[in-house]
């Protein structure tokens, strides 16, 4: 589906990403993209996104729905607040298309709306929402266009714990339902543990690593790359989590294993 092969960013004439390969990159996956604050995540998925020109190439593997292969949910979304959700998620839908909206449009707006459980803020104003419910509504909007390729630059960042997951599960059941490959830029490590397939690593507008996400996020890569000593223990049968200075990296996501 995706493989990147040497490839930068640049902002003017400043190349803020550089030589980033990965293997190819596969339909059904959750790809987490992790590193420190200003390492260049976001500057790399605006560059798979097209927003930004470079180096190197993006190879992307389509299946013919055109300009719904790729979609791109930045970490800022811009709400128009003039606009209700339900208007938002199907001027979202129809971007590109036609404007005859047909029963299959709705079919699809209202199974996404009830799957991250705001119908019951269908008809509210963009600007009355919280940031958590924008943050919702913006992944309905992402989800709806039935992409392909999904690039989240931190879509679970204004959510509570309990949500976070909802959405993390959702993600992963939508990659493997319809055959999407999904990459979230993501902060909180035992996520990505917990639902990744691969991780990678950027740090200095570089790719570090790329890999499982349990051959990737180590003890090692944790002192390289976050400058902390942490150790990797075994949550369950399906995966790990990190523990630094004798707690769980994310304690919130601790009281959820206990």
């Amino acid at each position: 589906m995706l493989r990147l092969d040497n490839v930068g960013a640049l902002y003017g004439r400043r190349l803020a990403v550089s030589e980033v390969t990965t293997p190819q990159l596969q339909s059904g996956e959750i790809v987490a993209v992790i590193g420190p604050n200003a390492a260049g995540k976001s500057t790399l998925f605006r560059r798979i996104a097209g927003l930004l020109h470079g180096p190197g190439e993006v190879h992307l593997s389509q299946s013919g729905k055109g300009s719904r292969a790729v979609a791109y949910m930045p970490q800022d979304t811009g709400a128009n607040a003039v606009l209700t959700v339900y208007e938002s998620i199907l001027m979202a839908r129809k971007q590109g298309q036609s404007w005859r909206v047909e029963d299959a449009d709705l079919r699809v707006i209202d199974d996404i709306m009830a799957a991250l459980d705001i119908v019951p803020i269908a008809f509210r104003d963009l600007g009355a929402l919280s940031g958590g419910q924008r943050q919702l509504v913006a992944i309905a909007q992402t989800l709806v266009r039935e992409p392909e390729i999904v690039l989240m630059d931190e879509p679970t960042s204004a959510l509570d714990l309990h949500r976070q997951v909802e959405v993390l599960e959702l993600m992963r059941a939508e990659a493997q339902r319809r055959g999407m490959l999904v990459l979230i830029a993501i902060h909180d490590l035992n996520q990505a543990l917990r639902f990744a397939d691969k991780v990678i690593v950027i740090a200095d507008g570089r790719m570090r690593a790329c890999g499982a996400a349990a051959d990737v996020i180590t003890a090692q890569m944790l002192r390289d790359i976050y400058r902390v000593d942490a150790r990797i223990e075994k949550c369950s049968r399906d995966y790990n989590h990190v523990i630094v200075d004798g707690r769980a990296e994310n304690a919130a996501l601790g009281a959820l294993q206990g």
